[in-house]
């Protein structure tokens, strides 16, 4: 039955930041006041500890904490040693980072499509694409659901292929029972401001359970150097500051309130999308047996996905589009010879998926707006 009483529409932000915020405010101030006070900013005992509050919360051994997600790829590349003539295997519907840490090691990216469903690379097409150049497979976990871990991890071992998990998005996101960041060699997780943990600004992490790679991860991301002016290797300048370490001290220990509120969302919206009997017309997120999804994004689709983002617009509800054009088809990668067609399920998604807001405060409220919106939009 559709609802009979709905809240009258009012805007709203597609993140609510300040929301989250203000019941913690204390905490965070005295966090960061506590750095301010030491006056240590790099590395030191607020990083250490967070990069062992990390590791236990994810079940790893070691966990590294770095400048940004996009730099934890780029170290996880370098320290396997990949470079010029390489290839890793990834997809084309993601964040440009994935690719771009490939490429910036002058490694070459290669895709493989993903499943239509799910958003995340289908295993059956990935062993086609292995070549005798390949050195790693990264999936990633889309919208906070964990790729197909089992099968791309037997292919992998076939290969002897070492696996880097993306899982900027997917922090807390099990499979089969198991975090995601314990299933490749690597993992890597960004806390960006808008992910699940995020920080007040850029943050990294990468988790391992081999102790040579993390030290190694250590020394890369401090230019190479384990003692002052003294350097093993080339790296980098990719250090996780202390005050966004003692920031993501205070919210990793309300993360999992955050994840199940965040969940009952997505179940809200399920239900109301069948309330207002809208399940032919648009697509919710899948979440099959066995996963835990966290939905950092919860993402519909629609074959009229402009038309209802501009409706949407128009009456104060916020979308965004996670992503509106494919990497194999962006200029960034055209020297790598990809036309369109050559991964139709990342192009299908890419002009049909549109993300709802989905953050831990929405209310039930605004959930019957954004909803009932659409329902307006599918009836007209």
């Amino acid at each position: 039955m559709v609802p009979t009483q709905l809240a009258e529409k009012k805007s709203f932000p597609f993140l609510d930041l300040k929301a989250q915020f203000s019941p913690i405010r204390e905490e965070i101030m005295s966090a960061v006041t506590r750095v301010l006070e030491s006056q240590h900013f790099i590395l030191g005992l607020e990083v250490s500890a967070f990069e062992q509050e990390a590791a236990s919360y994810l079940g790893c051994k070691y966990a590294v904490g770095c400048a940004s997600g996009s730099d934890a790829l780029t170290l996880a590349l370098m320290a396997l040693g990949i470079g010029q003539g390489d290839e890793v295997i990834t997809v084309p519907f993601t964040f440009v980072a994935t690719a771009g840490s490939i490429a910036r090691l002058g490694a070459t990216p290669v895709f493989v499509d993903i499943d239509g469903d799910t958003y995340n690379i289908d295993p059956a097409a990935l062993e086609a694409a292995i070549t005798p150049k390949t050195k790693a497979i990264m999936p990633v976990h889309l919208f906070g659901l964990a790729a197909d871990m089992n099968p791309i991890l037997e292919i992998a071992r076939r290969h002897g292929l070492p696996v880097i998990e993306d899982a900027a998005q997917a922090i807390g996101a099990e499979y089969k029972g198991k975090k995601v960041g314990n299933f490749g060699v690597m993992s890597c997780f960004s806390f960006f401001p808008s992910k699940n943990l995020g920080g007040a600004g850029d943050g990294g992490l990468i988790t391992t359970d081999d102790v040579q790679l993390a030290q190694r991860l250590k020394l890369l991301r401090a230019h190479g150097s384990r003692s002052k002016y003294e350097y093993e290797i080339l790296g980098v300048n990719s250090r996780l500051d202390a005050i966004q370490a003692a920031i993501l001290r205070v919210k990793l220990a309300y993360l999992n309130e955050w994840t199940e509120a965040r969940r009952r969302n997505a179940d809200r919206y399920r239900e109301l999308v069948s309330q207002f009997g809208l399940d032919r017309r648009i697509s919710t997120p899948p979440e099959p047996v066995g996963y835990k999804h966290v939905y950092n994004q919860f993402t519909i689709r629609t074959k009229q996905r402009d038309d209802l983002r501009e409706f949407l617009r128009s009456n104060g509800i916020p979308t965004e589009i996670y992503y509106p054009f494919p990497l194999h088809l962006q200029p960034a990668f055209a020297g790598l010879g990809y036309k369109p067609g050559s991964m139709p399920n990342s192009e299908a998604a890419s002009v049909e998926v549109l993300s709802l807001p989905i953050f831990p405060e929405l209310s039930s409220e605004q959930q019957e707006s954004v909803v009932s919106s659409i329902s307006e939009f599918c009836e007209r």
